[in-house]
């Protein structure tokens, strides 16, 4: 039981940790990562008062965890880790030549323009967008 808060404590410190998605606010990497842990761990809640066994369908119940499907799990709570920390982007860092290609150096630096622009873009925003990519003036 010891093993299985420990691993509790990791996924939902790397979980709080997580940026929301600006683009799709409604789906979120937190909820869905919180849903599977409960089925394959249990409740994440320590209350028992807000915890009714009896509500769970047979498929949903936790089973204990065997030690190395623990390892395991602290294995991916070390992957959401990595990815917070950004560890492969230090240890594997993009060259000014891959993000600035020749046949559209400026490609990378719009993207990221667009994608900082588009949550804030009204209905009216969005639809004159969407008809500048259908109509194309050269």
């Amino acid at each position: 039981m010891a093993g299985k808060s420990v691993v509790y404590r990791h996924f939902q410190r790397a979980l709080a940790q997580w940026p929301v998605d600006i683009l799709r606010p409604q789906v979120s990497f937190q909820d869905t990562m919180r849903r599977r842990i409960e089925k394959q761990l249990g409740p994440l809640t320590t209350d028992t008062a807000l915890y009714d066994p009896s509500k769970e369908s047979e498929d949903t119940l936790a089973t204990p965890l065997k030690p190395n499907d623990e390892q395991a799990q602290l294995e991916q709570a070390n992957a959401l880790y990595s990815f917070l920390e950004n560890r492969y982007s230090r240890k594997y860092p993009l060259s000014d030549r891959l993000m600035k290609p020749l046949s559209n150096p400026g490609h990378y630096e719009n993207l990221v323009k667009e994608l900082e622009e588009a949550p804030k873009r009204s209905f009216f925003g969005r639809l004159a967008n969407s008809w500048k990519g259908f109509v194309r003036w050269s």
